[in-house]
């Protein structure tokens, strides 16, 4: 076909099939149409294809077909009809599969610019263009019978947070398929010295869930150049619904990123493991030209009092969840990666921004589907947002928000100081009045009689209702890792030194009543060359050495020997705050930088009786008053044994190592 023959057809395209209407005029935001269907912008058959896009404030709006992912101009142009509650839709007649499509939306006579729309589920290289596909046909074999592993409570869960690259890029690691989907899905790989990697580290370590940094399509790489080294954490979104092309085996097959995180979701789940994605629905990479701005102006962002874009992101925009369609979206993309990709739980990225009722409208669609799914998130933003802070999921409202959980920088900022402040430590290396909030942390952020009446020290503000609403950690992604803070703020660390202090802060995380929460490598002593927001740094900073978890396997066995502890012993989970309050004691210790608990009896039937717990973060040995009785030891001196024990001990008083965990039980 010639051009003079593509310009005509194009031309009784728009003409005939577009039905122009001079778009509508609304007084705010909160008058727009809402749609209430299910919001799906490509239908796909061998028949036809229907597309459909809510944009209420257009005047025109267009469906261009392409031959190709990237490159090449439209082969065919389509207007669309105005439907209902802002709706505009086509049909297609013939199959259309393995053809790529765009709209282009008209405004104020003005088109604003080429868009996959705002539901693209399947897109080609870079997400330019959308893609027309069998979804059926993404389904590796075996994917029917995919199911979640178990999980009675969400106090049962132990969090792993990782990124795809930095996980498995190091050449030694063994892996074929290293900074991929498929990576999580290779088995019995490992170290020229044997070591385990990949998914065998994970059930080695018996972990129950990965959080998996930003897996979504965003922009900052580029695919068509993936010979090139790149590197990104993902946190700039720019297609919601598809799995991000870099990590991808072929980013120009829209079906082949689909399909292999569908494989890389069953690998986890025949090991036992479930799959948690980092969500990034509070800002978009870019503002004018993303496609939520070139779809319907204005609608899905707020706004300063002056008309500039908010920023709570701290990223050029924050998105506004309390409008209809936004929540609409919102709701409707977390159900179907948990529909579609059997994905188990939802990391919120800065949720703060988001409104309760959003949040918690999420929280009754995924119970609807599955009522195990986890959600939780970062109680905070960057910056204020537009919403009255009593309006927005922040961390002091979580008690609004059942089933949803926050990380908890209280708990966090008491054991290894505080965050912005590298060179300031707090319990674990020594530093005094710290003590209350790694308390609060041991408790899992509930309401205690010996935490509330504490009148010597300001108690942190409890938050949550229950434990399984309390993220414990120390670290994670976007700040230093544990090694590399220990290293700033204890300064000539010997290597015995960090090992023990790395110990003794996975000790408090993992005996904590709330959820824990270990990022990746930690267990191995990982650093990142002293980089906090390493977000874009290369390989030689952010991957993981596995050569660490030979040199520091001794670290390693611990941090396993502490999870498989709190898998055997549901005391560490309690779940129930009056069980907490019921079992749970404080054991008075004169000293400083020593914190002491009890739990009394055998509550939801453990094995054990009368478990204390010590964890003596001084230079010096420190002497602990106990009820009288024979105990036999779990932990001592950097060492844990749950088969053999470390020994027996009898009387009213232990001697517990500088720098060191203790745990004993009758």
């Amino acid at each position: 076909m010639n051009v003079k023959h593509l310009l005509a057809m194009l031309t009784v395209a728009t003409t005939v099939g577009c039905n122009p209407i001079q778009r509508s005029s609304y007084d705010s935001y909160d008058d727009y149409p809402v749609y209430e269907g299910k919001w799906e912008e490509m239908i796909y058959s061998k028949a036809e294809t229907r597309f459909a896009l809510w944009a209420p404030t257009a005047q025109e709006v267009r469906v261009l077909l392409y031959e190709q992912g990237k490159g090449g101009a439209a082969y065919r142009m389509i207007g669309m009809e105005r439907a209902s509650d802002g709706m505009w839709q086509a049909v297609v007649n013939g199959d259309l599969k393995g053809r790529f499509y765009t709209f282009n939306v008209k405004i104020d006579d003005v088109w604003q610019g080429d868009t996959p729309g705002v539901m693209a589920k399947a897109v080609g290289v870079n997400g330019d263009r959308a893609a027309i596909v069998d979804m059926k046909e993404t389904d590796p074999q075996g994917w029917e019978k995919d199911t979640r592993p178990p999980l009675k409570s969400f106090s049962d869960i132990i969090i792993y947070e990782m990124h795809h690259r930095d996980f498995s890029a190091d050449t030694i690691s063994g892996i074929k398929n290293r900074g991929k989907f498929l990576a999580l899905t290779e088995d019995s790989t490992h170290t020229y010295l044997g070591e385990k990697t990949g998914i065998d580290h994970l059930k080695e370590l018996g972990v129950t869930h990965v959080h998996l940094l930003p897996s979504f399509d965003f922009s900052s790489i580029d695919e068509t150049k993936l010979n090139k080294p790149q590197y990104n954490w993902g946190y700039d979104p720019k297609n919601y619904n598809v799995p991000e092309g870099s990590y991808s085996t072929d980013p120009y097959k829209p079906d082949v990123r689909i399909r292999e995180f569908k494989q890389m979701v069953m690998a986890l789940h025949r090991a036992g493991i479930r799959v948690i994605m980092d969500v990034v629905y509070n800002h978009t990479a870019l503002t004018r030209g993303s496609n939520f701005e070139r779809t319907v102006p204005g609608y899905f962002y707020r706004h300063e009092e002056d008309g500039k874009f908010a920023d709570a992101s701290g990223c050029g925009n924050e998105t506004a969840s309390e409008r209809a369609m936004m929540r609409k979206f919102m709701i409707e993309s977390v159900c179907y990666w948990a529909r579609e990709y059997h994905v188990d739980g939802f990391r919120f990225d800065l949720m703060g921004i988001h409104d309760i009722v959003t949040m918690k409208e999420i929280r009754k669609a995924l119970d609807a589907i599955d009522p195990t799914i986890f959600i939780y998130g970062e109680g905070w933003a960057a910056k204020a947002p537009k919403l009255p802070e009593a309006e927005l999921a922040m961390k002091n409202n979580v008690y609004q928000m059942p089933g949803i959980a926050a990380f908890s920088d209280e708990f966090r900022d008491s054991l290894r100081g505080p965050f912005g402040n590298d060179d300031k430590g707090a319990f674990i290396i020594g530093r005094p009045a710290h003590e209350i909030g790694v308390k609060v942390g041991i408790v899992g952020g509930i309401a205690h009689p010996q935490i509330n009446n504490d009148s010597v020290r300001r108690v942190p503000k409890i938050w949550a209702n229950t434990p399984s609403q309390f993220i414990s950690y120390a670290s994670c992604h976007d700040d230093l890792c544990l090694t590399d803070r220990l290293k700033a703020t204890l300064p000539g660390a010997s290597i015995p030194e960090l090992k023990a202090l790395q110990k003794l802060t996975e000790t408090a995380v993992l005996t904590s009543q709330g959820v824990p929460f270990i990022f990746a490598g930690d267990e191995i002593l990982r650093d990142k060359k002293g980089v906090a927001n390493s977000y874009n740094q290369p390989d030689n900073v952010n991957a993981i050495d596995w050569r660490n978890k030979t040199t520091y396997r001794e670290v390693f066995d611990y941090v396993k020997g502490l999870i498989s502890m709190r898998k055997a012993h549901p005391a560490f989970r309690m779940g129930d705050p009056e069980l907490i309050r019921k079992h749970l004691e404080f054991i008075y210790v004169p000293a400083t930088n020593v914190v002491a608990f009890r739990i009394k009896g055998s509550p939801c039937g453990d094995k054990w009786l009368n478990t204390i717990v010590v964890l003596n973060a001084r230079t010096e040995p420190i002497k602990v008053n106990i009820p009288e009785g024979k105990y036999w030891i779990a932990c001592r001196d950097g060492k844990i044994d749950l088969v053999l024990g470390l020994g027996i001990i009898t009387g009213n008083q232990i001697t517990v190592s500088p720098r060191s965990a203790m745990i004993i039980h009758q």
